[in-house]
């Protein structure tokens, strides 16, 4: 059972920002970007961490459609394809909370990667 609930989900596709705005009052705007490549789906993820695909060339990602889950996520289609990750009620709250953590992280990969990030993103 989800610990946080959204009541209200918005997405700003001029800005590619999906705002989430949870029953604690808590509201993140989290990009595109950083939903597409923290997709919980196993094509990023993998079935374990060390297989875990590092994704790339994400900047200008839009989502065209959220589709909902029965009560407990959503399925974000994403215009570059990927439509496979369930981002549930507790996974969208942690990615908002964990926001500035989560995206250091994925900046040190790329970097470490030797891979350049276009555009602001985040």
């Amino acid at each position: 059972m989800a610990s946080h609930f959204p009541v209200d989900i918005k997405l700003h596709q001029q800005s590619r920002k999906l705002e989430v705005t949870f029953d604690d009052d808590k509201r993140f705007e989290l990009s595109c970007e950083f939903l597409r490549v923290h997709s919980p789906s196993a094509e990023v993820r993998g079935h374990s961490p060390e297989q875990a695909v590092l994704q790339t060339g994400k900047e200008n990602v839009n989502i065209k459609d959220i589709e909902a889950v029965g009560n407990y996520a959503v399925k974000l289609v994403f215009d570059d394809g990927h439509d496979t990750g369930l981002y549930t009620w507790d996974y969208l709250y942690e990615l908002g909370t964990r926001h500035t953590e989560y995206w250091r992280k994925y900046l040190a990969a790329l970097s470490a990667a030797g891979i350049a990030r276009q555009g602001e993103g985040a």
